[in-house]
């Protein structure tokens, strides 16, 4: 079973699952997967259809969000947030490390927290996010 970083009582966050994680994820009380891989970043990665199908079959909405090369576009952390948001309980986010999906969720700060609680959010769970700093002062 995957290892999960705990951001909060509604995101947790995860290195790439594999499909027959998905199930206990849902047993967990999980509503929703984000995953934040392109398809075939690396050899090995399950494929995304496989992943999607995973979910689907236990119960979780799938939300392919996609984001690579250390760019976090407005539109990614947008779309990050809405899931958040449009979400009435726990989702996991996942990408290779977890890193891109932690720092999304930081970006999008979808309960309006300082720049200090997001970096202490994503610290405690074990993502250094510090050197973006600066963007999430300048993103609000």
């Amino acid at each position: 079973m995957m290892e999960l970083h705990v951001i909060d009582e509604t995101l947790a966050i995860a290195a790439q699952p594999q499909p027959d994680d998905l199930a206990a994820l849902a047993e967990q009380g999980f509503l929703a997967v984000i995953c934040n891989r392109p398809d075939g970043e690396e050899p090995g990665q399950p494929p995304l259809d496989a992943m999607r199908a995973a979910a689907q079959e236990a119960g979780l909405a799938f939300h392919h969000l996609p984001v690579s090369g250390g760019l976090f576009p407005p539109a990614a952390v947008a779309a990050f947030g809405a899931v958040r948001r449009g979400t009435p309980g726990r989702v996991l986010a996942y990408c290779r490390t977890g890193t891109r999906a932690a720092t999304l969720d930081a970006l999008a700060n979808v309960h309006g927290l300082s720049v200090a609680e997001r970096l202490s959010r994503a610290g405690a769970a074990g993502y250094d996010l510090s050197a973006l700093a600066g963007r999430m002062e300048a993103d609000g």
